[in-house]
């Protein structure tokens, strides 16, 4: 005999099961993620570093063709552009144009009598700091 009653299974998750689930998750994003944001972050310092040192090798072309490093008033933008009356200059010296640093500020160039300096202010934009707010620069 067959019983006329018939169990239905239920499909899907119960509540319960699904406040499990998302507790876990939650404890793996707390554990997880702040360790990937510092990665993040020594990411754009490293970034930074690159972009100066790339500079570095283009301000030394520029020195080879012109003779010497561009001034603090023709600044980067001289590797891209050919500033006024510059006779030797057989740029551009870099593709794309001068970058921006990792924080989307514009890096900082000085030339003070042949000692070069290149910039980048780090997270904060503000001289000094620690962490991702350090000084980023140009090692001579």
């Amino acid at each position: 005999m067959v019983s006329t009653r018939t169990h239905r299974r239920a499909r899907g998750f119960t509540l319960i099961e699904l406040l499990v689930v998302l507790a876990i998750l939650t404890l793996l994003a707390g554990l997880v993620g702040p360790r990937v944001l510092n990665q993040l972050g020594g990411a754009k310092s490293k970034t930074a570093g690159v972009q100066i040192a790339d500079l570095d090798k283009s301000l030394e072309l520029f020195k080879l063709d012109v003779g010497r490093y561009p001034t603090t008033e023709e600044g980067l933008e001289a590797l891209a552009k050919k500033p006024g009356s510059v006779n030797g200059w057989n740029g551009p010296y870099l593709k794309g144009g001068v970058p921006t640093d990792p924080w989307n500020n514009p890096y900082r160039y000085a030339n003070s009598g042949g000692a070069i300096e290149i910039l980048s202010m780090g997270a904060d934009g503000a001289l000094g700091g620690d962490g991702e707010n350090a000084d980023i620069r140009n090692t001579p």
